[in-house]
């Protein structure tokens, strides 16, 4: 009963016979071998266009290199309040923009508003120097809790961007659990909703250390390649990042696995609704579920074997709570099993 994290989670078999049929012999370093180049043609696919691949080694990576390409000095970019840019990473954007201010956005259940956005970013007129200069806007989908942007929501977030003549980044950590969930393809949740470049994560779904900046538009790519080297991000043997990708793609594994993690939040979420002492804090849209439950509830689940954490409500979650009732919040992953789901069923009501 393993609900703490998709990090927790390892490789998927398939994955890890990749990385061990790559591991021998030779190839050429620094992202330009045959496998690496292969990888990105792959990516060209399912994009359903050129795009520029940079593979680096973290979400944080690559989330932080991504506004790096925006940056602009006395840069600001706009993401919302609670973003894992701005909760979760440690200053990486900060450190690795040379000191690019993070404006927050407020907004529904983890979703920047795109009213008050425009209006965060008409409080940085480029003109007025001591304000600082917009540089980029950043959302995050799947969001931080589990709620999805929509397709028509990202386009009048890129609207508002492209009138402010700055890029719009795609934070994918859980990019396949959002594409699944809207059934849906990576061109139409990006590029041809507005989005100028994505940070594409595989180590939540299944890879081991694979994540990827894809430059929506290979004539943009501006300083990337010394931006990544900078930043220690150029992987000499970079086969091994790239055979994470090819097995992740190959026979559409990645949307097989995001759709079963979403499959197993769905049915913890049933099971949640059913029992007593339990209830959904609001409707999960992909892979993680966040419940109202007493302290002593979740340590007797706890106790049970089940591994979950407590978690701060949102600033938007405006729903009654009752006295003694805290949040929580269950992951579930490629490698989560329906035996895990109805033991938790039965130390629920037990």
């Amino acid at each position: 009963m393993n609900f703490a994290s998709d990090n927790w989670a390892g490789a998927h078999p398939q994955i890890a016979e990749a990385l061990t049929n790559n591991a021998g012999g030779y190839a050429s370093a620094y992202g330009t071998g045959d496998l690496d180049r292969k990888v990105e043609r792959i990516f060209c696919d399912i994009f359903e266009r050129d795009v520029a691949v940079f593979f680096v080694g973290t979400g944080t990576a690559a989330n932080s290199l991504s506004l790096a390409w925006a940056a602009k000095p006395g840069g600001v970019a706009f993401c919302h309040t609670e973003a894992h840019a701005i909760d979760d990473e440690g200053g990486a954007p900060e450190y690795l923009t040379g000191g690019a201010r993070l404006k927050g956005v407020a907004g529904p259940l983890g979703r920047m508003d795109p009213n008050a956005l425009d209006v965060a970013i008409r409080a940085h007129p480029a003109e007025f120097v001591h304000a600082g200069q917009p540089m980029a806007a950043s959302i995050t989908q799947a969001t931080e809790i589990g709620t999805l942007y929509s397709l028509e929501e990202i386009e009048k977030i890129a609207g508002i961007c492209r009138e402010a003549d700055i890029p719009l980044h795609l934070d994918g950590a859980r990019f396949a659990n959002a594409l699944v969930a809207l059934e849906t393809t990576p061109a139409e949740m990006t590029w041809k909703r507005g989005v100028d470049i994505v940070s594409f994560g595989g180590t939540k779904n299944g890879c081991w250390c694979a994540e990827a900046i894809v430059v929506l538009d290979p004539a943009k790519v501006g300083q990337m390649h010394f931006l990544r080297k900078r930043a220690a991000q150029l992987f000499s043997k970079s086969r091994f990042i790239a055979a994470q990708f090819e097995a992740y793609f190959r026979n559409d594994l990645w949307l097989k696995t995001a759709q079963h993690a979403n499959a197993m939040a769905a049915d913890l979420a049933s099971a949640i609704s059913a029992a007593d002492g339990t209830r959904l804090a609001w409707q999960p849209q992909a892979n993680e579920v966040f419940a109202l439950m007493t302290a002593e509830k979740a340590k007797t689940l706890q106790a049970a074997g089940a591994k979950f954490y407590p978690w701060k409500p949102p600033l938007s979650f405006t729903s009654e709570v009752s006295a003694g009732e805290v949040l929580h919040r269950f992951v579930t992953s490629f490698a989560t099993e329906r035996s895990e789901i109805e033991a938790f069923r039965q130390a629920l009501n037990g």
